[in-house]
C-alpha cells in the first residue's frame, strides 16, 4: 500500500487527523520538499513529533529513481509525504499511476493547500479563480522581468474576470531541508516584477498561510514592491472583477485603498 499524505500548510501540526493517524501506522516513510516545503517545522521535528523516520527524496530520487518508494510499497504500507496536498503535482500523480502499474494498492489523505488558503485569508471567492500561474525567479528563465507566458494568462484570467493566484518561486537545495541554498520569492520582490506589466493593478500578498500570524495585505503592486512581509512562504493574488462581498473583505481583511474597488 502506498498512502499519499499532505501535510499541509506550515508546521508538524498541520496535518490532518487522518494523515497523522496513517503516517504513525505506516511501516515506512519517504517525503520530498522539492516542490514546497514546511517552513514553521524541519524534517527532524517531523520524526520527532509524530515518532516516525523519514526518507527524504530529491527530485531525482522522485521522477527518475522511484523503485525504492515503490519496492516498499509492494511489501509493505508506505507513506509519501508532502507539503499542502499530495496530489497537486504532477509529480505526485506520476508516482501514484507508476504504483497502480505495478499493481499497488494507493491511497489520498489530502491536506490544506495554498489556493484555499489564498482564497479563505483573502475572502476572494474560490470559484472565481482562473488559472494559476508560478513567478520564477529571472535567473531561472533566462530572461528579465515575467515571462511571456505568464503575462498572457495573467490577461486571459482578467479579461474573463477571474482572480489569478501566483504561487512564488521556490529554489531548495535536495537534502533533509537544510536552511543552506534556499531561496524563497518573496511578495514584494513578485510585485515589483508585476509592476513592469501593471504598476497600479490591485494586487493581494500573503504571507506564511496557515500559521499562526498570517498577513494579508491588498495595495497597488507598485506600493507592495516595496513592502516587507516578513518570512516565507508568500504569494500573490492578482484579483479579477471584483463582487462588492469581496469588495468588503479586501477592505476589512486587507486594508485595499478605496479607490481600488468598486464603490459600495
Amino acid at each position: 500500500m502506498l498512502t499519499f499524505v499532505g501535510l499541509g500548510l506550515y508546521d508538524e501540526r498541520s496535518i490532518t487527523v487522518e494523515g497523522r493517524d496513517a503516517l504513525r501506522s505506516a511501516d515506512c516513510a519517504f517525503a520530498e520538499f522539492y516542490t514546497s516545503r514546511l517552513v514553521g517545522t524541519s524534517v527532524e521535528a517531523l520524526e520527532a513529533h509524530h515518532g516516525v523516520d523519514i526518507e527524504v527524496r530529491d527530485r531525482a530520487g522522485v521522477e527518475r529513481n522511484p523503485a525504492p518508494i515503490l519496492d516498499a510499497a509492494e511489501s509493505r504500507d508506505a507513506v509519501f509525504l508532502t507539503a499542502g496536498d499530495a496530489m497537486i503535482s504532477t509529480t505526485h500523480v506520476d508516482l501514484r499511476l507508476r504504483a497502480i502499474d505495478r499493481g499497488i494498492d494507493t491511497r489520498v489523505v489530502h491536506g490544506v493547500t495554498a489556493q484555499s488558503a489564498a482564497s479563505g485569508l483573502t475572502g476572494l471567492q474560490n470559484y472565481r479563480f482562473g488559472k494559476a500561474v508560478t513567478l520564477p525567479f529571472p535567473r531561472a528563465h533566462g530572461g528579465d522581468g515575467v515571462p511571456a507566458s505568464v503575462v498572457d494568462s495573467v490577461e486571459a484570467n482578467r479579461e474573463r474576470g477571474l482572480h489569478t493566484l501566483v504561487y512564488l518561486d521556490i529554489k531548495v537545495d535536495d537534502g533533509r531541508g537544510a536552511d543552506a541554498g534556499e531561496t524563497f520569492m518573496t511578495a514584494d520582490v513578485a510585485a515589483e516584477l508585476l509592476a513592469e506589466e501593471w504598476p497600479a493593478r490591485l494586487g493581494v500578498a500573503v504571507a506564511r498561510a496557515g500559521s499562526p500570524d498570517p498577513v494579508v495585505v491588498a495595495d497597488r503592486l507598485s506600493a507592495l514592491a516595496d513592502r516587507d512581509f516578513g518570512d516565507p512562504l508568500h504569494l500573490l493574488v492578482l484579483p479579477g472583477d471584483v463582487h462588492h462581498v469581496e469588495a468588503d473583505a479586501l477592505r476589512t481583511l486587507a486594508g485595499a485603498p478605496a479607490d481600488l474597488l468598486p464603490e459600495r
